[in-house]
């Protein structure tokens, strides 16, 4: 008999130390970053915060992005999920700890003759003992992808704010290009008071009466499609604060005044790292590691444990009584002989999901730093062209005064002052434009930055809604190099 239990134990320490959780794939590291990105923080981070868009001092988008965190439909969905994923690492946990059960029975039977009565309270529990650790890398996948689940929320959280803003500026711009249009239509009517006056004088024929009444007709039919794209902002907008469509006021009437406070080029690696969709990312692989090495221990025996035990009797008063106390212990040991292959194909999915997180995860790696990268330059280049074509604006009105004067008063022709017309409109309409995509650089900036996100506020959060505590598994030192 002691022969037998040293070759099981053996047998079961060769098994264990075989079936220890591999090394998960490495997170990049902020030394794994171009020396670009690897600049002094010196006040960068400061600009970056949880409540960037107050920093455009505007009320009104405040207000409406408050009311998104409770309204948005999307955030709503990335929540339920979490709440999916919180449970499931409840249930993986549950495999962790012995299950136990009870129940109490009462019968009477008997024929016309005879009748007896029968009570019983039995209880049994049953245990497997997690010596490869499955159940345990079951549960570390269960966290990482709950901590996926969270991180998704947070992104999706930043996205909606960013499309907030992004809309309501979009809705401002639209107002002020509408603004604009109606005043080149009052100044082109102008211009045809003047031809008109100048036709009944002789001074001018008809042919340049219908060219100008044309030019008013053309500007005129352009503003109703300008109006119908800022009635589909208006809406759109409303879908991401939650409201049925056509129902949403907004007060704001131009971008005038409207600065994206700037961010400092130069931002460290940490802060480049500091992005939600990047922790998703890197919890996904970390789940997708753990599920493998659940696979792999899946080849291993399973050691199940059961006891269980229970009293019988006639009368119910005397039930409880150690004469009538029956008990019963065993182990069982399971050891998959032939599956058809099942196992290895389990593991080999395994494999080929983390493979494929693997290249997702520096996917989403390489596309923050892009996206940084381009934000940044756009933030640069908007403004550039900002002050450019607002100085050509300025010179743009000054010459279609002095063209409208010289018009009424005969020195230059109509062709002349229409031009001069369509240069300052196309300036004016166009300034609109690269304000708005300015802004709009600004916010992508602000998400590119992760928006103030914290990972440990995120990480902080409860991963489950049971009341046993998850037990702590931290992973391994990795070894893939990025």
């Amino acid at each position: 008999m002691k022969t037998l239990l040293n070759s099981v134990s053996i047998l079961v320490l060769t098994f264990a130390l075989g079936a220890c959780a591999t090394t998960a794939p490495q997170p990049v590291k902020p030394d794994d970053f171009p020396k670009a990105y690897q600049a002094p923080a010196s006040d960068a981070e400061k600009e970056v915060s949880a409540d960037w868009w107050k920093s455009f001092s505007n009320p009104e988008l405040t207000s409406f992005i408050d009311e998104a965190h409770s309204g948005n439909l999307d955030m709503a969905t990335a929540a339920a999920r979490v709440q999916q994923a919180q449970a499931q690492t409840g249930i993986s946990t549950a495999q962790l700890f012995p299950t136990v059960g009870a129940n109490l029975t009462a019968q009477r039977q008997g024929n016309h003759s005879f009748s007896q009565n029968s009570f019983g309270l039995n209880g049994a529990a049953s245990y497997e003992l997690d010596l490869f650790g499955r159940n345990v890398n079951s549960v570390r996948a269960a966290r990482n992808t709950a901590l996926a689940a969270i991180y998704s929320q947070d992104t999706a959280r930043i996205t909606t704010e960013a499309n907030v803003a992004g809309s309501y500026f979009a809705v401002l711009a639209l107002r002020e290009r509408i603004d604009i249009a109606q005043k080149n239509v009052e100044a082109a009517k102008r211009i045809l008071a003047i031809t008109q006056a100048k036709v009944s004088n002789g001074v001018l024929s008809n042919l340049e009466l219908a060219q100008q009444t044309a030019i008013v007709l053309g500007q005129e039919a352009a503003i109703p499609r300008l109006q119908e794209l800022e009635r589909e902002q208006r809406n759109a907008l409303a879908i991401l604060l939650g409201r049925m469509p056509g129902t949403l006021k907004i007060d704001g009437a131009s971008l005038e005044g409207m600065v994206a406070p700037p961010v400092k080029p130069g931002l460290p690696a940490t802060l480049l790292t500091r992005r939600p969709d990047v922790a998703q990312a890197e919890a996904s692989l970390l789940a997708a590691h753990a599920n493998l090495d659940a696979a792999r221990a899946a080849f291993l025996p399973g050691v199940s444990l059961t006891a269980g035990g229970g009293w019988q009797s006639a009368v119910f008063n005397s039930l409880i009584n150690p004469s009538n106390l029956a008990f019963s212990l065993g182990a069982t040991v399971a050891q998959s002989i032939f599956d058809g292959g099942r196992l290895t194909s389990q593991r080999d999915y395994a494999k080929g999901v983390e493979n494929e997180l693997i290249a997702s995860y520096r996917s989403a790696v390489l596309s923050a730093l892009n996206d940084t990268e381009t934000q940044l330059g756009s933030v640069s280049a908007y403004g550039e062209q900002e002050r450019l074509t607002t100085d050509q604006v300025k010179n743009a009105q000054e010459a279609f005064r002095i063209s409208e004067l010289q018009y009424r008063e005969g020195v230059i022709d109509l062709l002349t002052v229409l031009q001069a017309q369509q240069t300052l409109f196309s300036a004016q309409d166009t300034l609109i434009q690269i304000k708005q995509a300015r802004l709009q650089s600004g916010v992508g900036l602000y998400r590119a930055l992760g928006g103030g996100w914290d990972v440990t506020q995120s990480a902080d959060k409860d991963l489950r809604n049971t009341f046993i505590p998850v037990p702590d598994f931290t992973d391994l030192p990795i070894g893939l190099p990025f």
